[in-house]
């Protein structure tokens, strides 16, 4: 382990080896803390640090071609300023005003075609969502993860901009036909989705705290709420039975509107020790360029 760690250098990226619901994995530039972090999980990956952002974008598939969907990025880290440690997501936006032009193009070329392409070579051909987490790093893209199914946040925001119906794609990766079909239209404007997680997240999440306030936050023009970790009590109150909670979804013009109404709704949730980021998309709505 010292000697991986030695090798790699700092910042150390120390992932626990087996399933950890996105929370396993450490990033630090303390090797202390990254000792302890392997001493205390067992069995361990280290890996190397991939510079840049991350990109999540998912594709459908029919076992010989794939359609990409938009690009999106989620925020992995518990809390502002990417600190904390890692979650299953809290927020995520769509589309990425700062991904250069080409973007998809590119990763569907070095990324989604190849693992489509082996995976029909092998015998195994592939029909279905095929998610790829991207590091866009100074070498180039490379990949942080293969998933085969639509995760969430990211699920949220593109699926809010998907302007064709989801059940003709679907249906066409389901039947081998999606080569040759129309291709997928968009909406135009922004989606930011905020997740509402209870206290204690992603450590201990404590669960049964009554939730008020939803039709409040769906009175915000542009918005709506999605629920993940959410059932009802004995007297029929919404409460929380998961660590991620809801996701705040606000749509506008542009990304800057887009958080703007998420962070509004957000804001009319009333949940016992419930909390947010504060800061998702805030950075490339600040750079984005205003719509013509």
């Amino acid at each position: 382990m010292a000697q991986a760690l030695e090798e790699f250098g700092p910042p150390y990226v120390v992932k626990a080896d087996g399933l950890a619901g996105g929370k396993g994995v450490v990033v630090t530039g303390d090797r202390a803390a990254a000792l302890a972090h392997a001493r205390a999980v067992g069995k361990v990956v280290v890996e190397e640090y991939l510079d840049g952002p991350e990109v999540s974008l998912f594709a459908l598939a029919d076992g010989a071609s794939a359609v990409p969907l938009l690009p999106a990025q989620d925020f992995k880290r518990a809390h502002d300023g990417d600190q904390g440690p890692n979650t299953g997501g809290m927020g995520a936006y769509a589309p990425l005003p700062w991904a250069p032009a080409g973007l998809t193009a590119e990763l569907m070329a070095t990324v989604i075609n190849p693992a489509i392409g082996e995976l029909r070579r092998r015998g195994t051909p592939y029909r279905g969502v095929l998610y790829a987490g991207l590091a866009l790093t100074s070498r180039g893209p490379r990949v942080v993860e293969f998933n085969a199914r639509f995760g969430d946040p990211e699920t949220q925001v593109v699926l809010d901009r998907l302007a064709t119906p989801l059940a003709g794609p679907l249906a066409a990766a389901a039947s081998g036909s999606l080569s040759g079909g129309a291709p997928l239209e968009w909406a135009p404007g922004a989606a930011v989705t905020v997740v509402m997680a209870a206290e204690g997240y992603p450590v201990s999440p404590l669960t049964a705290d009554v939730i008020e306030g939803i039709d409040d936050a769906e009175r915000v023009p542009g918005a709506y709420v999605l629920h993940a970790g959410t059932g009802t009590d004995r007297g029929g109150r919404l409460v929380s039975t998961g660590g991620r909670v809801l996701n705040v979804v606000g749509t506008g013009a542009d990304l800057r509107a887009a958080r703007t109404v998420a962070y509004q709704a957000a804001e009319r949730i009333r949940m016992r020790g419930g909390w947010f980021r504060r800061d998702i998309a805030a950075e490339a709505a600040r750079t984005a360029p205003s719509p013509a």
